[in-house]
């Protein structure tokens, strides 16, 4: 399995654990799914193998959940993940795949159990804080 980032290029985190990963050596598959969109299945399999549950998944800042309804606990998983398939924005990010796991990698640092190869150089992120020193 290769290494698969589910992106928001407009995202600092999104950028930075992309960065981790490259720093890693490893060139990953980057899915910008704001454009790709989700189907039903895929964000179950993805959740399920993160062990999240859609609303630990779901984006309330800086997205249509609020004004959605989304927010409310009553919101079944059944319609969030209807409304995360008809507006790709609601699902957190970003969501990294590699042959060690699934994880929604907020804050950055996430990320590193994912990698297959330990880090040489020390990765800053965009603000200039550490994220990790090997």
């Amino acid at each position: 399995m290769a290494t698969v980032i589910h992106h928001n290029p407009d995202c600092g985190t999104s950028r930075n654990v992309l960065a981790v990963i490259r720093a890693s050596g490893t060139e990953p598959t980057i899915i910008e799914y704001l454009q790709a969109g989700w189907t039903r299945p895929q964000l179950q399999a993805l959740f399920a193998a993160a062990g999240l549950a859609p609303r630990e998944a779901l984006r309330t800042s800086k997205s249509p959940a609020e004004k959605l309804g989304l927010t409310d606990p009553a919101v079944s998983d059944d319609a969030l993940l209807d409304a995360m398939v008809a507006h790709p924005v609601l699902v957190n990010r970003p969501i990294v795949c590699t042959p060690k796991g699934v994880a929604l990698c907020r804050p950055s640092e996430a990320v590193l159990p994912l990698l297959e190869i330990a880090l040489t150089a020390p990765v800053y992120k965009e603000d200039g804080t550490l994220i990790v020193a090997p």
